[in-house]
């Protein structure tokens, strides 16, 4: 394997010390924390205690329109914490972390237009064994209407979490330390971190963290083999795309989605019927980004 284009993205990690690199994610946290603080209080100009109360817990359900879009757009903030974080405690351009950008969204399109259909044919055979019991989500002219800035929503969204977990860490990380085993993993162990919510996923929440390393790593790799988070955001994209926009679980995270499966995210045997096909489904989008590449 070639990791040689990584160096596009670590050549301007500067000051690469591990405590530095502490201090940029308590950067990240506390600027990222803040600013949602700010995003969040300014609903409270405008409503009662009892309407902001409703605005919060719509919000953090995701079962509904306007609380996932907020949901989703919040994550913005993990970007921008990742900027500051480089300006401040690194010396790097924000747009650094990254990649080079043209390449980055040229690799990011050639990827999202195979990645994006294969996504949703691994939907439909996913969802096929339960055609008959699936729910309706958004009436179909409301998820037309809405399709746009759903995806402008996911793009921020995964965006943001790429140039944290690949951008950020994975190049601050690899500048530091050459063995590819430490950037590999350490950023895919706290993707999965991320992902351990015990609250929404119940008995299943070691299988979704389980999950998403394996996906972080899927990403890492190709970030390593090509130099810029695109492919990696491209797989985050379609896969996001699919549980988020097109057919999710029952409940939290399901306000966007035109399907529901007929369960939810705590039901523990029915995901266990889906999630060997979803870690396949990482493995193939990964082989296939690579022949996009050909990396």
């Amino acid at each position: 394997m070639s990791y040689q284009p990584l160096s596009l993205m670590t050549a301007a990690a500067r000051k690469t010390s591990l405590p530095r690199l502490c201090l940029g994610v308590l950067v990240i946290v506390v600027a990222s924390v803040a600013l949602q603080q700010g995003l969040f209080s300014l609903p409270r100009l405008f409503l009662s205690e009892d309407g902001y109360a409703d605005f919060l817990g719509r919000m953090l359900s995701g079962d509904n329109p306007a609380g996932l879009f907020v949901m989703l757009l919040t994550m913005g903030t993990l970007g921008l914490g990742c900027w500051v974080a480089a300006r401040l405690v690194h010396g790097r351009p924000g747009r650094s972390l990254g990649g080079p950008w043209p390449l980055g969204v040229a690799q990011f399109l050639s990827c999202a237009v195979i990645l994006v259909p294969l996504y949703l044919g691994i939907g439909a055979v996913q969802s096929l064994p339960m055609s008959g019991e699936m729910l309706p989500g958004l009436p179909a002219g409301q998820w037309l209407m809405l399709l746009i800035p759903t995806l402008l929503a996911l793009l921020i969204q995964t965006g943001s979490e790429e140039l944290l977990f690949r951008g950020y860490l994975q190049s601050q990380l690899a500048a530091r330390l050459p063995h590819p085993a430490a950037w590999l993993i350490l950023p895919s162990a706290l993707f999965a971190l991320g992902h351990y919510a015990p609250g929404v996923y119940g008995g299943n929440a070691l299988l979704v963290a389980l999950w998403a390393f394996v996906f972080g790593l899927a990403a890492a790799d190709l970030t390593a083999r090509s130099g810029t988070i695109g492919p990696a955001l491209a797989l985050h994209f379609a896969n996001n795309l699919l549980a988020i926009a097109v057919v999710s679980p029952q409940g939290q995270m399901s306000g966007l989605a035109l399907w529901q499966l007929p369960f939810d995210a705590t039901d523990e045997a029915a995901m266990l019927g889906v999630l060997p096909l979803d870690l396949l489904g990482i493995l193939v989008g990964w082989l296939a980004t690579r022949l996009a590449l050909r990396v």
